[in-house]
């Protein structure tokens, strides 16, 4: 009973660890989105402002810009939101593990045994208590310690562009006329 209630304390640890890590590539997807986004449609703008295309070739520039914005929102927020509600599949625990064993060193390989033993699907006394050891050993280390946000949150940074280039739009007073253009595209 001891080995069961020990590996599922590790089993909610992992799979808290798992949620966070998506919930990090999820705020890196957002900021990149939102960058690339930017980019895009300041980009459509731009072509549309200084060479005041024909009806037709306003259409592709909408339609490309749309397919851009189609595949950022599905690669930036899509895929990781799959991830994070479990509609398709992710790292498996075993991943999780060693990217824990890796963050964490007293951790090391211990956590990708206990998994193994547990799966090796034999429940002998020796085993369930060779589980129990090595559950109780990591048990107290927090694993969603290993995911750091930071390290997303610096892609916010390149957030920068896109506003130095409204920024830039405002300060020289060509605002408006630079986003009716925009309105050309979708009209």
């Amino acid at each position: 009973y001891s080995a069961v209630n020990s590996f599922e304390i590790i089993q909610e640890k992992l799979n808290a660890y798992i949620q966070k890590y998506y919930t990090k590539q999820l705020l890196k997807g957002v900021l990149l989105f939102l960058t690339l986004g930017l980019l895009v449609f300041l980009t459509v703008t731009a072509v549309e402002y200084v060479f005041w295309l024909t009806s037709a070739l306003r259409l592709l520039l909408l339609i490309v810009m749309t397919l851009g914005f189609g595949v950022l929102i599905y690669q930036y927020i899509a895929v990781p939101l799959l991830y994070l509600f479990k509609i398709k599949e992710g790292i498996s625990k075993n991943d999780a593990s060693r990217l824990i064993g890796k963050h964490f060193p007293q951790v090391g390989d211990r956590l990708v045994n206990v998994l193994d033993l547990y799966n090796s699907g034999k429940e002998t006394d020796l085993l369930l208590a060779a589980i129990d050891q090595k559950s109780r050993d990591i048990k107290n280390v927090p694993f969603v310690n290993a995911v750091n946000f930071k390290e997303s949150w610096k892609y916010a940074k390149y957030l920068v562009v896109p506003a130095l280039i409204i920024g830039l739009l405002l300060v020289t007073g060509r605002i408006s006329d630079f986003f009716s253009s925009y309105k050309r595209v979708v009209n």
